[in-house]
């Protein structure tokens, strides 16, 4: 009588945040024995093992990695000036803690751009992040996307809140730049696909929603969906990410730091051009529409 396979022992890093969070009941729920990392495990509620780490600690890393067969890199620094340098440090050590314990493959969700174009800081640094993490040997599958649509996303809640908060909107140039976003459940339901799946192993998919957008177009229909009506919107030559980053922090809570790492993404198209994900994890992804939808329904009203 033969013994069944046990089930994969997977690790999810920054299991606290925006998809993390989502991620972890989602695993644990196929029958994985998940650790959700957090640097704060006391504090943790959610299911799964919570474990002590922090990415930017490399010694921190052994215990959590110890047994894994499966590492989620959810993380990056985005919200600090120097958020290159940090990155790179961390993917680069996370690479070979999972080596060190034998890890068999690390997922990491990366950002959209065609390969030659003048990608932003944030993009350059995500490109860089898939290399490192790999560096020491681990494959690493890599699901590249554009903005994800869902309560507490840093895109999503920035849209939210400007076309809530603003009777008008005066826009730069770069809201004419075509992306494809992505609900946040599909977003979930590939990296879910992909664990432990041999056939993803050293590979990057790009990973989107059925439409493909301007951010304009986005505002337009989120206006739509929460309000009822269009927020009047006009485009100005001339905005530079210096200023709109300071725009975006008076009329939301976004940070100037992070909104202007964001901004300096939008000049760059952002459309998936490969749709072989859908050949390991098949289904039909979630409207843009459909998608603002739900996240409207997750975010509280604070009146």
């Amino acid at each position: 009588m033969s013994t069944p396979e046990r089930p994969a022992t997977i690790l999810v890093t920054g299991a606290t945040g925006f998809v993390g969070r989502r991620l972890v009941p989602a695993l644990v729920e196929q029958g994985y024995d998940v650790r959700a990392m957090t640097r704060r495990p006391e504090e943790y509620d959610g299911p799964g093992n919570a474990v002590g780490g922090d990415v930017h600690e490399p010694s921190s890393l052994t215990d959590p990695l110890d047994g894994v067969d499966v590492a989620y890199y959810l993380v990056h620094s985005l919200d600090a000036p120097d958020f290159e340098s940090l990155d790179a440090q961390a993917s680069a050590a996370f690479g070979k803690a999972a080596a060190a314990a034998g890890v068999r493959q690390i997922v990491y969700l990366g950002g959209l751009g065609a390969e030659g174009t003048d990608l932003s800081a944030h993009l350059r640094s995500r490109r860089e992040v898939e290399g490192l993490l790999g560096d020491a040997g681990v494959p690493v599958t890599v699901l590249r996307a554009g903005i994800v649509i869902g309560r507490g996303g840093i895109s999503w809640e920035l849209t939210r809140q400007l076309v809530k908060n603003l009777p008008a909107m005066v826009v730069p140039r770069w809201v004419s730049t075509r992306t494809q976003p992505i609900a946040v459940d599909d977003v979930v339901r590939y990296l879910v696909g992909v664990a432990d799946e041999a056939r993803a192993l050293g590979r990057v998919f790009e990973i989107g929603g059925p439409d493909q957008l301007t951010y304009l177009q986005m505002l337009e229909i989120a206006s739509e969906v929460q309000s009822g009506r269009r927020v009047p919107i006009v485009r100005v030559p001339v905005l530079t990410p210096r200023l709109s980053s300071y725009w975006l922090s008076l009329v939301t809570d976004v940070d100037v730091t992070t909104g202007r790492n964001l901004i300096d993404s939008m000049g760059t198209e952002v459309v998936v051009t490969d749709r072989s994900i859908e050949d390991l994890v098949p289904g039909e992804p979630i409207p843009y529409e459909e998608a603002v939808r739900r996240a409207l329904e997750e975010t509280p009203d604070p009146g």
